[in-house]
């Protein structure tokens, strides 16, 4: 048994490993030639501002009042710009952002592995193509570009990371070092020649890292003063900078400034996913090469935003995140970002048509570059004869569509390149997505196989160990024969010879190869195999049938779940209904109506909103006090059984009590202290770190009695969740344990009836029973029921 456990944990383990071979591998190809438009740059230098955290509405939208939270922004907007919604993907989140702006390509997802802090794999960006770039602002942000980029020409000023504490102090002291600072360094530069030098270069970048929107939306969320008061302190910034950097270029008409956002924010502070509050953020872009504001009648957008932003009337210019490192390298005239699947958005720049052209063809031959190092590097790992090459894209439509923008451009038809390049683009980046997922079929076949391979074995072997479903059926043994095995061999051989001539990596063997040995531990138990299908086949008909759809509604249920939190709620209401359906109505009333009641009142949960509510701690301190209640009322029970509750285990009853009660204190006072902006006391941040380690230890301690160890791990457990809460959710695993100690005595009810044993009190259990195995019972059709219930109520859990 132990070593089949120990194998179940093991195949688990790979089949788990295997979703990052699967979905979460670089996208990223290295080996192209770096490529930049042949005109001269409009701009000599350009500005990023990046506002962390900033929601597109929350910029845009006018107060109450009629008017804008950031009036220079919008006055940019009216006058002198081009503005837009630049759309992001999800996860929304600091560092896939900004890789999205700055290196135009979104997040090389391999980076989950490293919680998205690090460069799993070297990437080029806008800063490395640059001659200069200079950047303030985060440290969790500016080193990561500093630290991908080739030479020593990428500078950064980080304050400390202290700084960025949610509740602390007040988050627009975060913006206003970033803005200090870069004063600070322009008025040196004024005094120091060899740096006065470089920012006077041309193809040079100044980068500002506004991290404290973000913060206070964390900490107080976007609809409060804070948020909307700090967007207000960044617009006054931008302004103060704007002009300073007017009046030390001297006006020269060769600045160009971009303000963004790396992702927005739910109403409820927190940002990941893919809500649009999340992935619509501002661009607003103006200064050298950039078009002037567009007058409109009318203009067709899925959306109200224009009418409830007032900005009908000025023409809204939409791209994708990845699209701004295109149009800010174009505008400095530097290579584009070897890395970039951005599509240069021409409708932003104020040029000539040629440069748009010119400009459009070398970002389609610079995305080009990657769809053909990426197919010349999976051609030579696959064997010529399995190999299949994109279609859509093949080597002589390239070459036709590169010499007709050639030829469109030397004709003067600037417009047809512009619509030309675009369709190569969108053809090479499919081809990237189908070179990248190219094994994935043959991957996700192998790891199937495996998988369905594990449940069949495993459930044979419980089958044959624990079941009567063939018995009275199994016919002699017969001696195994050779030809199973050496079959089995033979194919992992062959497995093995087709992956190393295509050199695949260590990897794909175990997946290729272990769904061999689980397939032949199957087939071994053919004989298993057979006595269960004449066992089914003697099954009445109707009776099988209608199991089976039982079966299929229930696993259907489950599945849906995992969409639409609402079908939990019928699940549980169902379970709900089950004493009525059987016998037990009539055997225990008391405990069905509480399997009913508590069954009724856990369906309640799914069908509360999991995020976008307000913090209400009167819950979490309403729990905390059914805690309290509770143990009264156990305590009180058990002091009765002066034999079976001595004063050591009274003593622990208590300190876990007085867990409970800081726990309490801890919500509170912390929650008060986060509203007058002192952030989390020391004190409480002991009582907390205290509590969790605790309330690991502490249950070991109690009665080995079943319900009074269950008993302690419920207060240990509430004492840490209460720390977690900020709403009903305190609730929730208060509802669930009682459901739980319900389940234990229907369940022992269910036994008694079926007569598979005798009633047990479940005060003569205890944890340190040592078990025997081979005293197990036989499994019953019953246990598929109570197994189905046991993963419902962990997915309700989870």
């Amino acid at each position: 048994m132990l070593l089949f456990f120990t194998l179940g944990l093991l195949i688990h383990f790979v089949f788990f490993a295997s979703i990052f071979d699967i979905y979460f591998t670089s996208p990223l190809v290295h080996g192209m030639t770096p490529q930049f438009t042949p005109l001269p740059p409009p701009a000599r230098r350009l500005v990023l501002f990046v506002a962390d955290g900033l929601r597109a509405d929350a910029l845009y939208e006018l107060d109450e009042n009629g008017n804008s939270r950031a009036p220079f922004i919008r006055n940019i907007i009216m006058h002198e710009g081009s503005w837009g919604i630049s759309h992001t993907r999800v996860p929304t989140e600091s560092r896939p952002g900004h890789v999205a702006l700055i290196a135009g390509f979104y997040e090389d997802v391999s980076a989950v592995a490293k919680g998205w802090k690090e460069n799993p794999v070297e990437f080029d960006s806008l800063f490395n193509e640059s001659k200069y770039t200079w950047s303030w602002g985060s440290p969790d942000i500016l080193p990561m570009f500093a630290k991908g980029a080739s030479g020593d020409h990428v500078y950064t000023y980080s304050y400390d990371a202290k700084r960025e504490d949610f509740g602390a102090q007040d988050a627009t002291k975060l913006d206003t070092w970033v803005f200090d600072n870069v004063k600070d360094f322009f008025h040196h530069a004024r005094n120091n020649q060899s740096l006065f030098s470089k920012i006077n270069e041309e193809k040079i970048v100044f980068f500002l890292h506004l991290l404290g929107i973000d913060t206070n939306g964390h900490a107080h969320r976007p609809s409060s003063r804070d948020y909307k008061h700090n967007i207000k302190k960044v617009d006054d910034g931008v302004k103060e900078i704007v002009s300073m950097f007017n009046h030390f270029y001297g006006n020269d008409g060769k600045t160009t400034f971009i303000f963004t956002s790396d992702h927005g924010m739910t109403d409820w502070g927190s940002h990941g996913a893919g809500h649009p509050s999340e992935t619509l953020t501002p661009l607003v872009t103006w200064g050298a090469g950039i078009k002037y504001p567009q007058r409109v009648s009318a203009q067709q957008f899925d959306d109200a935003f224009l009418k409830e932003w007032r900005l009908e009337n000025w023409k809204r210019l939409d791209v994708n995140q990845a699209d701004i490192a295109p149009l800010m390298t174009s505008l400095i005239g530097v290579p584009f970002p070897l890395n970039s699947v951005g599509i240069l958005p021409v409708d932003y720049l104020n040029n000539t048509d040629l440069f748009k052209a010119e400009s459009m063809f070398t970002n389609a031959v610079q995305i080009l570059e990657q769809f053909k190092v990426k197919m010349t590097q999976k051609k030579e790992v696959t064997l010529p004869f399995l190999f299949t090459p994109f279609k859509l894209l093949s080597d002589s439509k390239q070459f036709n569509i590169l010499r007709k923008a050639r030829s469109y451009i030397k004709h003067r038809k600037f417009d047809e390149v512009v619509s030309l390049c675009k369709e190569l683009i969108h053809l090479a980046l499919k081809g990237l997505s189908y070179y990248h997922t190219y094994d994935r079929f043959f991957l996700g076949v192998n790891v199937v196989i495996g998988f369905v391979g594990w449940i069949s074995y495993a459930s044979l072997l419980i089958i044959k160990s624990h079941s009567n479903l063939i018995k009275g059926v199994s016919k002699e043994v017969k001696k195994p024969s050779h030809l199973l095995p050496c079959s089995f061999v033979a194919i992992g051989i062959l497995v093995a010879f087709f992956l190393l001539i295509q050199a695949c990596p260590w990897t794909y063997y175990v997946y290729g190869l272990l769904p061999l040995p689980i397939w032949y531990a199957v087939l071994r138990e053919f004989q298993v195999i057979q006595d269960l299908v004449v066992s089914v086949l003697t099954y009445p008909l109707s009776h099988f049938v209608g199991y089976l759809l039982a079966f299929t509604l229930g696993i259907e249920v489950l599945v849906l779940s995992f969409f639409y939190r609402y079908m939990l709620t019928a699940g549980l209401t169902a379970f709900a209904a089950w004493p009525f359906l059987t016998r037990l109505w009539t055997r225990a009333k008391m405990t069905s109506l509480s399997w009913t009641f508590f069954s009724l009142l856990l369906a309640v949960f799914p069908l509360m909103p999991v995020v976008g509510r307000k913090p209400d701690i009167s819950l979490v301190m309403g729990a905390g006090l059914l805690v309290l209640l509770l143990s009264l009322c156990v305590v009180t029970s058990l002091m009765k059984r002066k034999d079976s509750f001595i004063k050591e285990e009274l003593l622990v009853h208590l300190l876990q009590v007085l867990s409970t009660v800081l726990s309490m204190y801890v919500v509170y006072s912390t929650q008060s202290s986060l509203l007058r902006k002192q952030g989390l006391p020391l004190m409480n941040q002991i009582i907390s770190w205290a509590t969790l380690a605790s309330s690991l230890v502490v249950p070991l301690l109690s009665s080995p009695v079943l319900f009074q160890r269950l008993f302690s791990i419920l207060l240990s457990l509430m004492s840490t969740y209460l720390l977690l809460s900020t709403g009903y959710e305190a609730l929730f695993p208060l509802v669930l344990s009682c459901l739980m100690f319900v389940w234990i005595n229907i369940e022992q009810e269910t036994l008694q009836q079926s007569g598979v044993c005798c009633k047990q009190k479940l005060t003569s259990i205890q944890f340190s029973y040592n078990t025997d195995i081979t005293q197990f019972r036989q499994l019953y059709l019953d246990d598929i029921r109570r197994a189905f219930f046991l993963v419902s109520f962990v997915e309700t859990l989870v």
